[in-house]
């Protein structure tokens, strides 16, 4: 088994093809809401990728098949005056999960950081997705908290009418 990672390319239609089916398999499962992409979010994807000059995208292929994607976005640390990478989405073909196919994306993430002198890779997780959940501390991630006595940091958000 051969894993390698890529990183898309927005306008070429194959990759495309790849980020949306993928992003589906993650909407589907129930830690993406359980639900597959409407026709409006799968032909509105690829152009809102491409019109975010701080998105790129990680593809991995087992063997040549697509396996998995993450969705990342450059941001800025104000505390440290230097870039930082989210992981907005990372999801994994469930017919390769436990094949080290999320270890190569993250290393793939973690390289492109180091290359843009980002000083952190934040990522937002479920509670309750105990797999994602040890996979990402044995990788080196936890809790953010600037001082312990105040707690960890939270993930909130409102929704915005269309």
């Amino acid at each position: 088994m051969t894993t390698t990672v890529i990183r898309a390319d927005y306008a070429d239609a194959e990759h495309g093809r790849q980020i949306v089916e993928l992003l589906d398999i993650y909407a589907c499962d129930p830690m993406g809401g359980g639900d597959p992409l409407s026709d409006a979010t799968r032909d509105a994807l690829l152009p809102g990728l491409q019109a975010q000059p701080n998105a790129f995208s990680l593809i991995a292929y087992v063997d040549g098949i697509p396996a998995g994607l993450a969705n990342c976005f450059f941001g800025f640390s104000t505390f440290a005056a230097k870039p930082l990478v989210n992981i907005h989405d990372v999801v994994v073909d469930p017919a390769f999960r436990g094949q080290g196919v999320a270890k190569a994306l993250f290393e793939e993430i973690e390289a492109v950081a180091k290359n843009n002198d980002a000083c952190k890779v934040t990522l937002e997780v479920l509670s309750g997705n105990a797999p994602a959940k040890g996979l990402y501390a044995k990788l080196g991630y936890g809790d953010y908290a600037l001082d312990p006595e105040a707690g960890t940091a939270l993930f909130w958000q409102k929704r915005l009418a269309a």
